[in-house]
């Protein structure tokens, strides 16, 4: 079993590297009708020019997997803005694509917890759409839509799991085929569990993203290693390498909180489950450190009796 890890956002230790610096629709309505595409640019240029750094980051520590921040653009779906990102930076974009192809780095972005498809409101369901067509363009502009994905969750449940699940299957015939075929599934700590986000994906014929630190916060009865292989088996649809999110929790009373890094001892029975399977894995890491944390993850595992490690950021077990 090969795994490879990588990590959010963020490259911990590069200096004013925020690839998620904001402007509020409060500030930029003060501004002047001259300076509102201007601060937009700035800002988004500044966030596109971070990711690059994280990007080179990636190329010289070996990191493989690497999840874009939603906030590149400020106010991208804003309906009193909606502005043109594309155009203005095409070769930027353009040459994020190139180091992603360049460094065969498996890209994805996860859009919040407002992107969701259970809503009997159908102005929820239109944002919805709107969020998604806004992270599915930023990945065409990057020319890397056949080896990203977008990840979300099912949804609120509103008092009624069946009927809101019914309502994300007749949902999520709105969202363009194009988008839902890049689109992923990950189970809830509260909600929608395991099982259920399963099922949902092997109905919608979409890969699921297992969440090992939700699935303990919202276990229920649900066996994992019942589940496992037909989780892995949604990802065939794709012909990507399954996916899963890896965290601990920050304290016994704050369970569903990521810690700063993640506890081997925490993780262990899952990656043990997965050895049995011998299925490669990717495996994205959750916690507040980001890099530092998957960094010293990877060293903990490599000192299993069993496992080589392949790079900085890849094992063989």
């Amino acid at each position: 079993m090969k795994i490879r890890f990588g990590f959010v956002a963020n490259a911990i230790g590069l200096w004013d590297a925020s690839p998620s610096k904001s402007l509020t629709f409060t500030r930029y309505s003060a501004l002047s009708k001259e300076d509102r595409m201007e601060k937009l640019k700035i800002v988004t240029a500044q966030n596109i020019q971070h990711t690059k750094r994280i990007l080179y980051y990636n190329l010289a520590h070996e990191i493989e997997l690497y999840r874009f921040s939603s906030s590149l653009v400020p106010l991208a779906t804003h309906p009193e803005v909606m502005w043109d990102f594309i155009t203005p930076f095409k070769s930027e974009w353009e040459e994020l694509g190139h180091l992603v192809k360049h460094q065969k780095l498996r890209a994805s972005f996860h859009p919040n917890q407002f992107t969701l498809f259970t809503s009997p409101r159908e102005e929820v369901t239109a944002n919805s759409i709107k969020d998604m067509q806004y992270h599915y363009t930023m990945l065409e502009a990057m020319g890397i839509i056949d080896q990203a994905i977008i990840n979300i969750h099912i949804g609120g449940a509103y008092g009624d799991k069946e009927m809101a699940l019914s309502r994300f299957h007749q949902n999520i015939k709105s969202l363009p085929t194009h988008i839902k075929k890049i689109t992923t599934l990950e189970n809830d700590d509260k909600t929608f569990n395991v099982e259920e986000t399963l099922q949902t994906c092997e109905k919608e014929n979409m890969p699921m993203i297992l969440d090992y630190h939700h699935y303990l916060a919202n276990k229920n009865d649900n066996d994992l290693s019942q589940y496992l292989q037909r989780i892995f088996n949604t990802w065939e649809v794709s012909g990507l390498i399954p996916k899963v999110h890896l965290s601990s929790p920050k304290s016994e009373k704050a369970f569903r909180s990521h810690a700063d890094f993640v506890s081997l001892d925490f993780v262990l029975p899952f990656l043990k489950m997965a050895k049995e399977l011998n299925t490669d894995i990717d495996i994205m890491i959750e916690a507040k450190q980001k890099n530092l944390a998957m960094q010293k993850l990877v060293e903990e595992i490599a000192s299993i009796r069993g496992v080589r490690r392949l790079t900085s950021s890849s094992l063989e077990w």
